[in-house]
């Protein structure tokens, strides 16, 4: 073998370790992204619980919106579509969602919140997202969510979005595995 060759041998042995390790530290990089922006549903430890007193003093805008993904065969939307709170306060608002087909299917909603400095402020602490939803046939129903804005939540932090794309579980893990050979 020649020294282009070797050279050429060495670049490509570096690129593949380099390639595996991207792969390998992909994950982990991602998780810390999720946990700084609030996307894909990360927020502040979900079991946390502010013990401190409301802040009513201040309020925040809490706005809620709801979206399904274009292969779900849902009907998905907010209770309300906003509310004013004060944080450190225990909040209950429901989002309803309706299966529309004959038959049974399991949804799951994949949170965010925005801005994503107030992913972390944004406790929820019980949430139809933290599970699967079994729906009947033509079912519909309310699901919860309790939450609380952690009082420390920045001062120039007055509105917070918390949104839902619901899923049906079946068409999202047919849509993310290899299409079969014909």
């Amino acid at each position: 073998m020649n020294g282009s060759a070797r050279a050429m041998t060495l670049k490509l042995v570096v690129l593949t370790a380099a390639m595996f390790g991207f792969g390998f530290l992909l994950v982990p990089a991602y998780e810390v992204f999720c946990d700084i922006t609030g996307l894909g549903g990360r927020t502040a430890d979900e079991a946390a619980v502010v013990t401190e007193a409301p802040d009513r003093d201040r309020t925040v805008r809490v706005e809620f919106v709801a979206s399904v993904n274009n292969q779900g065969p849902w009907e998905f939307r907010p209770e309300v579509g906003s509310m004013t709170v004060h944080p450190g306060e225990m909040i209950t608002t429901t989002f309803w969602a309706r299966n529309n087909r004959d038959r049974d299917v399991v949804g799951h909603a994949v949170p965010s919140v925005a801005p994503g400095t107030a992913a972390r402020y944004f406790n929820k602490t019980e949430c139809f997202c933290f599970t699967e939803q079994v729906f009947g046939p033509l079912e519909g129903r309310d699901m919860p969510v309790i939450f609380i804005i952690d009082p420390e939540l920045p001062a120039h932090v007055d509105t917070v979005t918390l949104s839902y794309t619901f899923f049906d579980r079946d068409n999202l893990a047919a849509s993310s595995s290899p299409a079969e050979p014909e």
